[in-house]
């Protein structure tokens, strides 16, 4: 048992801090106006029940199959408490983690629990789902919001139905629900009355020592991002320098995350000058930057301190998800002015065209935007913290729950872990770009139509772009699903391989060929329909890296003698990774 007096502190710890805690949060709820309902979930259930209510009879039947199962499950149960074996009436799949502890399968009660837990999910979920008459947008988010609520209800989620956490309390006489009680109020007071679930231990890394640790120097920078130049490893370099611009709703390092996984490192030993945009980590001085801004101070901006670092004005460009939107609009832009200096362009897990942008659309509609604009631009920006918050929620599981047993229930401290690190250095949105990107993008598709949007004066032409394109996607990408990433090559002009790498939006991008975790999929062709171009795929083992790597020695491969950073008119400004990407939220 622990000791009382260590226990009578933590209790008294526990109470001032929850007392102070309180009082802080309800101080600023009375300085905040609130909107009742700001995802805008209650029409879209009132809809979704009064679609229902049309039909009762599929109700009937979906309730029938429930209890028919139930009842299944009880008796099967009672067979199993008195030693005969009997089968499961539902069972999770393979990759759900939540019961993975044996106890949930050789213990009946935990058994039992587990499969009712499951039946009513697939209850719910085939409910919601099977409602006549529901716009598709109204569908998709009740769908969410419903097995956001079914994964919360998860018997895993609590102490007296988790067996695993059971154990634990046993073994340690409870003192793990009093370390998991502290994890959480220090989590709210790091976000100041919010849960803010630290997920990794980040005093673990720090940016240039043990992350992000490619050796280079920062060549230029302006009021949106800092230019990287890394040095070379090998004696000759190709011609054409490589410009990677990543998305600014997060932070560069991803491709920079460890020697073994790095693929800034990577390109370099291929004989690629790397260099990389670090954008920002915008306050509100920077709320009237505009998406057009980030083209003429990104990629703009950096074309022309290349030519001033190296003296060629060709290079081959990459942009990461929203960094790719932004490159798809740079080319038309440049398109428009007869700018030829970008002679390749790579879209890594990027959509231009948005009509089908997967589960994110859930959070796009005429309430929830403009309830999200009025915050933005009382403070200037979007909290990191919020589009965070976000993305966690479409992997609520992995990305939520897990960790709410593991550090409150467990009382576990969080691990070491170089993504998820990554993961939570979140940056802010300046409030003008996030609403033309939201409005122009999510809401009414009009980068995917000519001269749908404008910038800097220029209407944006997709189809004017005939430069060599590679679109590298993801095949569970729960951020940009890969059958709308594939919808750009039927925009650009010119030449298009696309590949298709297993994994997610991270997983398959970052997986270096010396690890080989996942492989890809090929096919020459490019059919109006991503389904006949899968169909049609060959399943390559191994990274997709060097695929990409011969696609571009197929343009250009010249060479030159190695180029460091200040070897010609651009001067060192600091080691990398810069200063800009060293910015936290607090």
């Amino acid at each position: 048992m622990p000791d009382p007096n260590v226990v009578g502190r933590s209790m008294a710890d526990i109470a001032e801090r929850s007392q102070r805690i309180v009082t802080d949060w309800l101080k600023r709820q009375s300085e905040s106006e609130h909107h009742t309902d700001p995802l805008n979930i209650g029409r879209a259930f009132m809809e979704m029940t009064t679609r229902m209510m049309v039909n009762p009879a599929r109700l009937m039947q979906a309730q029938l199959g429930f209890w028919q199962d139930y009842m299944t499950l009880w008796q099967n149960t009672a067979k199993r408490i008195m030693g005969i074996e009997a089968a499961a009436v539902i069972n999770p799949p393979a990759s759900d983690r939540r019961f993975k502890d044996e106890a949930w399968k050789e213990n009946e009660v935990f058994d039992f629990i587990k499969q009712s837990y499951l039946l009513s999910a697939r209850f719910v979920q085939d409910v919601v789902t099977h409602v006549d008459g529901l716009d598709p947008k109204t569908a998709q988010k009740v769908d969410f919001y419903a097995r956001q609520f079914v994964d919360a209800m998860s018997p895993s989620n609590f102490l007296l139905t988790n067996p695993e956490v059971l154990r634990k309390t046993a073994e340690t006489g409870g003192e793990n629900l009093l370390k998991g009680l502290n994890n959480m109020l220090s989590d709210l007071e790091r976000g100041k009355g919010k849960l803010r679930i630290k997920m990794t231990d980040t005093d673990a890394f720090s940016l240039g020592e043990n992350i992000a640790v490619s050796p280079g120097k920062v060549v230029f920078q302006n009021d949106l991002m800092q230019l990287i130049q890394y040095d070379p490893t090998t004696e000759k370099v190709l011609k054409r320098p490589l410009l990677i611009a990543p998305p600014w709703i997060n932070k560069f390092y991803i491709l920079d995350l460890r020697p073994r996984n790095s693929f800034v490192r990577w390109a370099v030993a291929q004989g690629h000058t790397v260099f990389m945009i670090s954008w920002v980590n915008p306050d509100e001085q920077l709320a009237e930057k505009n998406f057009e801004d980030y083209m003429k101070e990104g990629y703009l901006a950096a074309l022309d301190a290349i030519e001033a670092a190296t003296g060629e004005n060709e290079v081959d460009a990459i942009g990461y998800c929203l960094g790719g939107t932004l490159l798809a609009s740079t080319l038309a832009y440049m398109a428009e002015k007869n700018d030829d200096r970008i002679k390749t362009a790579t879209f890594f897990v990027t959509m231009m065209d948005f009509r089908e942008a997967g589960e994110l659309g859930v959070f796009i509609d005429e309430e929830q935007l403009q309830a999200l604009e009025e915050k933005m631009n009382k403070r200037g920006y979007l909290e990191g913290s919020e589009m965070a918050t976000t993305f966690n929620m479409l992997r609520a599981n992995d990305l939520i729950w897990s960790f709410v047993v593991n550090n409150y229930l467990m009382g576990n401290d969080p691990f070491p872990f170089d993504l998820l690190y990554w993961n939570a250095d979140s940056t802010r949105m300046p409030a003008r770009m996030h609403s033309f990107y939201l409005r122009n993008m999510y809401q009414t598709n009009l980068l995917a139509e000519p001269g749908g949007i404008t910038l800097d004066g220029v209407p944006i032409d997709l189809s004017r772009v005939k430069v060599p394109a590679y679109f590298l996607s993801t095949r569970e990408d729960h951020i940009a699903p890969w059958k709308s990433t594939y919808r750009g090559t039927q925009l650009l002009g010119g030449s298009k391989r696309f590949v298709l790498a297993a994994s997610g939006h991270i997983a398959g991008v970052v997986n270096a060929p010396d690890g080989g975790k996942y492989g890809h999929w090929i096919n020459k062709d490019l059919p109006a329909e991503p389904e006949a171009w899968l169909a049609g795929a060959t399943e390559m083992a191994g990274s997709w890296w060097p695929d990409w790597h011969r696609w571009i020695l197929s343009f250009n491969k010249a060479q030159v003698p190695a180029r460091h950073p200040g070897d010609a008119k651009l001067q060192t400004l600091e080691d990398a990774p810069g200063s800009y990407v060293k910015v936290r939220l607090s």
